[in-house]
């Protein structure tokens, strides 16, 4: 018997082993021809892109549980991805082949010998393993041997390309002290009601430029104009009878929301023996130790041993020492499903009881809404019906007053009324002038048929139509630009230590320890990289849209660069960016070794591949 059960587990690993195997060659394209095209000398072996594709879709069929047809395949551009990188390998291949590269018999060897697949329990090679699974994968050692000796020396080659890139480390360094270093500063707001001149009013010349200057302020967004049928399920509400025993029904199906048990917020510590649970207990008892203690000893969190609120037969054996205890406390050793455990109780919840009566309108309420949605959907046949025989909108509601008919102009940026579901927003997008309404059904259970009468495009006002805005616009930047000359004004005696920001009667804000990143309320978006421009004691007046900004660099806190999260940081950066120009170095010279030997393909070899595929 166990010599039978021995055999069968050999059996299932080496059917695992095969299954490892596949991309050597257990799924081959089943047509006479050899190749898809040739690079230089060298050809671009059909059953290689065969096997790449069908990697391709066996990749995406675990990833998202599907099965991808080749059409579909084809314009997601998986197809080009795995052809590419046939290309891509076989370009490798024939400069290797070019050049006289190749690895050796005793490296190959050493490889073979090295892989799991090929090893026997007592970790070593088995030749016996490796002849079956070779021949139950379709390959003969000589032709394993070539795809294995054919990569090994890629990758020789692909070494030789990306161990070039490397950066110096005053690259690093560089980057690492522009994102982390800190600066102090000061600032205080200066609004406009702190404005001592006057502003003078703009004369005809002012107002043209301005507004010559700032088009998009003065231009009307397009605008549809839109004729909406739309039924809504309350509009049917009062044409639903709910019956007593419908609402009874649901009742009883959420008998467990109405009707909850006793309950208890309950931790649980478990034991892998009944003398370690009461040692711990002991400790706890004595007050040597406490609960929380326990749980960090064994490298938990409280969050690890949390149960819940949980009911007194959810505990198992554990429940009638636990619903014992009358306030939170702690018992234990006591058993549980996975041994002997020490529980903490935190919370007692009353049992709660909600009777019918209680929550009858509601529950009603609920189940006629349901019944409406649903009245709502039988209508769209019926509707559709009728559109197709030429009903316009207006017809459609002449005869049926639950369904509103709106009229309105909408814009961008329009958020309510039937404007505020996203189903709309959709199709008002995607609708035209002179489109055929469509019945569209919305998330909440209603349905809308949309028509656009007319589009009026975008369109630049005249002036003298926005004569007054232009003024007001023109007038407040103006002032702005006076506030921003009298903050100016300021910074002689500030520079000097005159006078300071709470001397003149300002609110002075101090920042501390400040990143390029952050985020200061109340002050114009760009000041954080305008302090970051400047240099220890200067001052500067930065404009906002209601005032102006006073700032002063107060000191400047360099990045540490010796520092161990430093130095994690830099060499993980250099690792990822030497990787990332690798790649690019990898990708350039194989594009140089293509243009330089040139590709020819197949075109008709390459679609009967893709015949191969459902």
């Amino acid at each position: 018997m166990a010599s039978k059960t021995s055999k069968i587990f050999v059996w299932i690993i080496l059917a695992l082993v095969i299954v490892g195997l596949v991309g050597f060659g257990s799924q081959n394209f089943g047509g006479s021809v050899r190749s898809i095209g040739t690079i230089g000398d060298t050809e671009i072996e059909a059953n290689r892109y065969f096997q790449e594709l069908n990697s391709s879709l066996n990749a995406f069929r675990a990833q998202t549980g599907q099965q991808l047809p080749i059409a579909q395949a084809e314009a997601f551009g998986l197809t080009a991805q795995a052809l590419q990188r046939v290309i891509d390998s076989t370009t490798l291949d024939n400069e290797a082949a070019r050049i006289g590269l190749s690895v050796g018999d005793d490296t190959l060897r050493r490889q073979v010998m090295r892989m799991q697949e090929f090893q026997a329990a007592d970790g070593k090679f088995n030749s016996e393993t490796y002849e079956f699974v070779l021949q139950q994968s379709n390959l003969t050692p000589a032709e394993f041997e070539e795809n294995l000796r054919a990569d090994m020396t890629r990758a020789v080659l692909q070494t030789a390309i990306t161990r070039a890139a490397s950066t110096a480390p005053v690259f690093a360094d560089t980057l690492y002290a522009f994102a982390r270093e800190k600066r102090d500063f000061t600032w205080a707001k200066l609004d406009l009601s702190a404005l001592e001149a006057t502003p003078p009013a703009p004369t005809d010349a002012d107002l043209q430029t301005y507004y010559e200057e700032n088009p998009a302020d003065y231009t009307l967004p397009e605008i549809k104009k839109v004729t909406v049928a739309w039924l809504r399920p309350e509009a049917l509400l009062d044409a639903v009878d709910v019956d007593e025993a419908d609402i009874r029904a649901l009742y009883d199906s959420r008998a467990a929301q109405y009707n909850q048990p006793e309950r208890r917020l309950v931790e649980r510590l478990v034991f892998a023996s009944e003398d370690e649970a009461r040692a711990a207990m002991d400790a706890i008892t004595s007050g040597e130790k406490d609960f929380p203690a326990l749980v960090a000893e064994r490298g938990l969190t409280l969050s690890d041993v949390d149960l819940g609120d949980v009911t007194k037969s959810g505990l198992g054996d554990a429940g009638d020492a636990i619903f014992a205890l009358t306030e939170p406390g702690i018992v234990g050793p006591v058993p549980s499903l996975l041994g002997p455990a020490i529980f903490r109780m935190n919370a007692v919840l009353a049992a709660q009881s909600t009777p019918f009566e209680d929550v009858k309108d509601e529950l009603r309420a609920e189940f006629a809404g349901d019944m409406a949605r649903r009245a709502v959907a039988d209508r769209i046949t019926e509707l559709e019906d009728d559109m197709a025989g030429g009903a316009t909108l207006e017809d459609l509601t002449q005869n049926r007053g639950e369904i509103d008919l709106i009229k309105f102009d909408w814009q961008a940026g329009m958020d309510d009324g039937i404007a505020a579901y996203d189903e709309f927003q959709t199709a008002i997008a995607e609708t035209g002038e002179g489109d055929f309404p469509e019945i569209i059904t919305l998330d909440d259970g209603g349905l809308f048929a949309l028509r656009v009468d007319q589009i009026d495009p975008p369109r630049l006002q005249d002036l003298d139509e926005v004569k007054d805005a232009v003024t007001a616009a023109w007038t407040h930047d103006k002032r702005l630009e006076l506030l921003a000359e009298q903050a100016r004004g300021l910074l002689p005696i500030l520079q000097q230590g005159d006078e300071s920001l709470s001397s003149l009667g300002l609110t002075e804000i101090a920042e501390t320890g400040q990143t390029r990143d952050a985020v200061i309320d109340g002050t114009p978006p760009e000041m954080v990289v305008d302090v970051f421009s400047m240099q220890e004691n200067d001052w500067a007046v930065l404009e906002d849209v209601d005032g102006v900004v006073l700032v002063h660099l107060d000191r400047i806190f360099p990045a540490d660069q010796t520092g161990e999260e430093a130095v994690a940081a830099k060499a993980a950066f250099t690792q990822q960016i030497n990787q990332e120009i690798g790649l690019d170095y990898q990708s350039a010279f194989t594009r140089a070794l293509q243009a330089d030997a040139g590709i020819t393909l197949d075109q008709a070899v390459i679609t009967a591949i893709h015949r191969q595929f459902p």
